[in-house]
């Protein structure tokens, strides 16, 4: 199946923090759901600032195609209550995993 590398950037006005904490429960439940678009979830996490507050989000995930991720950006928490701003999505391909080589 298709990897995608998908890189989320949260707003910068000093709201965003507080839209992303509202947010993240469900986002967090919502996650379950990407079998509901067709794909899964490789690895996924904050971008953190370098005070540790995060600023966006990091995932690699496998769907059936480039709709498939688009669909489930557009549905997920995080875009509907205005966290995310700028979603890049590209290609990928995982070709280490954790663990291999040491």
């Amino acid at each position: 199946m298709p990897q995608f590398l998908v890189t989320a950037r949260d707003g910068s006005d000093p709201d965003a923090p507080a839209r992303r904490a509202a947010a993240r429960p469900a986002h967090l439940a919502g996650l379950a759901g990407l079998a509901a678009f067709g794909g899964s979830m490789i690895v996924g996490g904050a971008m953190l600032d370098d005070a540790g507050t995060p600023r966006g989000s990091t995932m690699v995930v496998e769907f059936p195609d480039r709709a498939a991720v688009d669909a489930w950006i557009a549905a997920d928490p995080y875009t509907a209550g205005g966290v995310w701003r700028d979603v890049e999505v590209v290609g990928f391909r995982v070709a280490v995993e954790r663990g291999a080589g040491g």
